[in-house]
């Protein structure tokens, strides 16, 4: 079968038209719908994409107007801190102003103060309002150096004070040295005259009404002064008398660790004034026992005996008076104080005791040293008495622990042991109060021997 060519068909012209017609109106359509042709391939760009646009670009304003009230915030806050160091500074200066006084500088201060409260309340008024005419970068810089240069003022004025204090407290203490010198000096010639003749002249011109604790403290110091040199004495007619040192500190104080050799003179010393001051506390050393009459225990008969006795020797005075209660308190204090046995040694004999013990007081480098303490003694006692209410005395309890109220140690090597922390062996010398006064006691501390 022969095949039959197939032709195309041809295109009529009206067909050839309607068809560019319906081209032009699909290309309009693109272009309103937003189809762009792009080498001949029609890209679609979704109506979704627009609104994210519109979306982003609110964002970013309200982010941009969210950033700049931080900013007005941050700035509006620095200018605050900065009037308030601005108040600060100018509080200072009114401060420094007023002592010495200077009516200009207070004026220029109050009106600093005043005028920075303005600036805050137009701030306040600008917070309430969210209203700031001003730009929130300078501002920040502006307060900030108001803040630096507010500190810098308060620091001088600071400094200046403190320039002005230093000033006073130096011309205080040159004065106060100047004091101290001149006190020096005069007790330095009261000492000096005091060693000479044995008188308490620093109460020469003092009055019952008068009386301190000072004058207490002086007699007191004159009076373990004096029984110190009356155990150098004793001690050293011991070492003549061949007796045992050693020995009788341990007779007297028993189980104490001596820092130094020299130290066991402190058990002597103890021994003395634990003899001398029995009965400290009662009037008249309990001499009359407890029937001493009202009248004789009134402070101005204490003061007067105290006048009378002072400015003698106690030789002398038991010379002229060798009944008198002084008198009878030397013999038997003497008694209890020198022991038969460290006479003898002494003496060979007991013509000294015999002596005392009748009222006859012999002139003996050892009895004249004795009576020159037991007249500290009976004088401090006096001058207790003459206070209202009278003077006490105190003594520290073996192994009791130390205290810088109450006590005062005479070695000072108990404080430098690496040993567990030392008690108290013994008191040396007894403490006393004065009306709300503390005197300390002095006492000696130790570790104690293990049994």
């Amino acid at each position: 079968m022969q095949m039959e060519a197939v032709m195309p068909s041809a295109v009529t012209p009206s067909k050839s038209k309607r068809a560019r017609t319906l081209s032009k109106v699909l290309h309009r359509h693109s272009k309103a719908a937003g189809v762009v042709p792009d080498d001949r391939v029609h890209k679609v760009k979704p109506p979704k994409e627009t609104e994210e646009w519109k979306l982003s670009q609110k964002f970013d304003r309200l982010h941009d107007e969210e950033l700049e009230r931080k900013l007005a915030l941050e700035a509006l806050v620095a200018k605050i801190f900065a009037s308030v160091s601005a108040i600060k500074a100018g509080y200072a200066q009114l401060q420094y102003a007023q002592s010495p006084y200077d009516a200009e500088g207070i004026q220029g201060a109050d009106q600093l103060i005043v005028s920075v409260l303005k600036k805050l309340s137009e701030l306040k008024q600008c917070s309430l309002k969210k209203q700031y005419d001003f730009s929130p970068e300078q501002a920040m810089a502006l307060a900030e150096i108001q803040e630096l240069k507010s500190l810098s003022t308060t620091f001088k004025i600071m400094g200046k004070k403190l320039e002005s204090q230093m000033r006073l407290k130096d011309s205080e203490i040159i004065f106060l040295r100047e004091k101290l010198d001149e006190s020096d000096k005069q007790n330095r010639l009261l000492e000096k005259r005091s060693n000479q003749n044995g008188q308490l002249v620093v109460l020469d011109n003092i009055n019952l009404s008068g009386l301190n604790p000072i004058h207490f403290i002086t007699v007191l110091r004159q009076t373990v002064k004096s029984i110190r040199r009356f155990v150098r004495l004793m001690i050293d007619e011991l070492k003549l008398a061949d007796w045992d040192i050693n020995a009788a500190a341990s007779s007297i104080e028993r189980g104490v660790v001596y820092w130094k050799e020299d130290y066991k003179c402190f058990a002597f010393e103890s021994f003395i004034c634990r003899e001398m001051f029995k009965s400290f506390h009662l009037p008249y050393f309990s001499l009359f026992g407890s029937s001493v009459p009202e009248e004789k225990k009134h402070p101005q008969l204490f003061f007067d005996r105290f006048t009378e006795l002072k400015s003698m020797k106690a030789g002398e005075y038991l010379a002229l008076k060798p009944k008198s209660t002084f008198a009878k308190f030397c013999r038997n204090k003497y008694l209890e104080v020198v022991h038969p046995k460290m006479e003898s040694s002494f003496f060979g004999n007991l013509n000294n005791r015999e002596m005392v013990g009748s009222y006859q007081f012999p002139d003996t480098p050892l009895f004249t040293m004795f009576a020159e303490m037991a007249k500290r003694v009976w004088l401090l006692h006096c001058l207790a008495f003459s206070f209202e209410p009278a003077a006490s005395i105190f003594q520290i309890s073996k192994g009791c622990r130390f205290s810088e109220v109450y006590m005062e140690s005479v070695a000072e090597e108990a404080f430098l042991s690496p040993e567990p922390e030392p008690r108290v062996a013994f008191t040396v010398v007894p403490g006393f109060r004065v009306g709300k006064t503390v005197i300390q006691c002095q006492v000696y501390l130790s570790q104690f021997k293990t049994r």
